[in-house]
């Protein structure tokens, strides 16, 4: 079944409060790229993969609250705020502008955009 990029990206904003590192790296094409624009780039679906996995050795799930969020045929923006469950039962709220490329039904290229010091400060 063909979902919207709209669609597709709403639901894999979703995926992540129960987070599964296979089941998210399944929304990706072989050669995404994910970005998480503070750092460097991540290519390909086994290595987003094992970047997903190690976030979440210290996390249970992210809440994405999802403020806005607007689609343009493959593009989909949207602007939110990832809360960040960690394991120790802290929260670490991170506003973010995430941008995502869709072609035939699965992510090619996710950006997020964030401050880098908010993680930095919650680590300290």
């Amino acid at each position: 079944m063909t979902r919207s990029a709209d669609e597709l990206v709403t639901e894999f904003c979703k995926r992540w409060a129960s987070p599964d590192p296979d089941a998210i790296a399944a929304y990706f094409t072989e050669d995404a790229v994910y970005h998480n624009i503070p750092m460097a780039p991540v290519h390909g679906r086994e290595a987003i993969r094992e970047f997903i996995a190690g976030f979440l050795a210290a996390f249970d799930g992210i809440d994405f609250n999802v403020h806005r969020q607007v689609a343009d045929g493959t593009l989909v923006m949207n602007e939110r705020t990832d809360v960040m469950r960690r394991k120790d039962g802290g929260s670490i709220p991170l506003p973010v502008m995430g941008v995502f490329e869709v072609h035939d039904d699965r992510i090619a290229a996710w950006r997020d955009y964030f401050d880098m010091a908010a993680i930095t400060n919650a680590f300290s």
